[in-house]
């Protein structure tokens, strides 16, 4: 049979764009038209990154590290990295058992290539970031996705996992604090899962704790290898330097996990992207090496923005939102607004109705949570400074008081 010379990967053709992505082009086109869109979809800190790091990418830029680095990452930064992990996490891990990539999503695109055959399944516990289920597609494997709802907290609970581990079971993403709710997970919870987990040890598991230095109230953070140290062996432990240290364009994410598994993740890279940028490598050690008080005055921010986001959302008629334990942002339920009529007269059929008529008529742009796994939500980022931010809440209260 002959082939069209335009065809494409079948995994490829069957995955979605990014919805947050789709957003995020439509508020272009606005602006583009001359509209003034104030945008709650990105996930960055709206902060500069800090002046240490910067002057570091400046002094290595200056002393010529334009160089190829090894795959895997410089041996400095990888000290670095595992030196994190020990202090901070409890794992007991040297550089060897370290790898860096062009971001997070490299690490978890990476590790599902390097391990996924056709109809291996991967469990996602929704909602989940909107990335999970398309690189499992992407990969050749299937989502098992298992609805997480408020009742929960948006969580995993152990019986909920047992019920949906199978025969062809081969991963299981953990993500705390969550994008897009933010809930975290608790020691105790951690450990509920993990007892499960050992009951199956043909899974894998990738925990990613990218948003780990955003969590508020005083918690504490807790990853899966830390509270069951039995799971190591067969846990990916990713996180990066983009959130915690608003530096999302300098693409630097890294893990720790069992040898063999990054040694194929390091093979895979090797002949994909190579190793990461040789400037964002240096600028990434003195964020790791360098002074923590950022991550205290970030966290501080965004916990008054996060109080200020949540009481105005719970203050807006047809819509609730519980608080979130970290991360930085809003996941608001929009079901009492579902089957009424927008100010413009837009149908409100389903959350990405809500979330195309605030754009369109209230110009503030939020993501669906049907995006997510979780219809009948709309997702708030509010790493916007506290102007943005009272405004967008403003606009959104204006717009859902006239919804009949």
């Amino acid at each position: 049979m002959s082939r069209n010379f335009q065809s494409l990967n079948r995994h490829l053709a069957a995955a979605q764009p990014s919805a947050t992505y789709r957003i995020i082009d439509r508020v272009a086109a606005r602006r583009a038209q001359g509209a003034s869109i104030i945008s709650l979809c990105a996930g960055e800190p709206d902060f500069d990154t800090p002046e240490h790091i910067r002057q570091a990418a400046i002094a290595a830029i200056e002393a010529g590290h334009t160089r190829y680095t090894q795959v895997a990452g410089l041996r400095a930064l990888r000290e670095a990295v595992a030196a994190k992990y020990r202090d901070e996490n409890g794992l007991a891990v040297n550089w060897e058992d370290t790898q860096v990539s062009s971001g997070g999503k490299q690490v978890i695109y990476n590790a599902l290539a390097a391990t996924l055959n056709e109809g291996d399944e991967v469990i996602i516990p929704a909602p989940y970031w909107v990335s999970y289920p398309e690189m499992v597609q992407l990969c050749g494997g299937r989502s098992r996705i298992v609805s997480c709802g408020a009742d929960s907290g948006f969580k995993l609970t152990a019986e909920a996992l047992r019920e949906a581990i199978g025969p062809d079971t081969r991963w299981l993403i953990l993500n705390s604090p969550s994008n897009p709710t933010g809930a975290v997970y608790s020691r105790e919870e951690l450990r509920a899962l993990a007892e499960v987990l050992l009951e199956h040890p043909q899974m894998l598991i990738l925990s990613d704790d990218i948003y780990e230095h955003l969590i508020f109230d005083g918690q504490q953070f807790h990853t899966l290898a830390q509270v069951e140290p039995r799971l190591a062996e067969r846990t990916l432990t990713m996180n990066g330097v983009s959130k915690a240290y608003a530096m999302t364009g300098w693409r630097i994410g890294f893990a720790t996990g069992p040898r063999w598994l990054l040694e194929a993740m390091e093979k895979l890279q090797g002949q994909q992207t190579s190793g990461a940028c040789s400037i964002s490598q240096h600028a990434a050690m003195a964020a790791l090496r360098g002074p923590k008080d950022f991550l205290h005055e970030s966290r501080k921010v965004f916990q008054r923005r996060r109080d200020f986001m949540v009481a105005m959302l719970n203050d807006t008629p047809g819509l609730h939102c519980a608080l979130p334990e970290g991360a930085f942002y809003a996941f608001a339920d929009c079901s009492a607004l579902l089957g009424k009529v927008s100010p413009g007269g837009r149908a409100l059929i389903s959350d990405e109705d809500v979330a195309h008529a605030l754009l369109d008529e209230a110009n503030v742009a939020v993501v669906p949570g049907s995006a997510f796994g979780l219809a009948g939500y709309i997702r708030i980022a509010y790493a916007l400074d506290d102007a943005s931010l009272k405004k967008a809440c403003e606009a959104i209260q204006q717009f859902c008081h006239y919804v009949r």
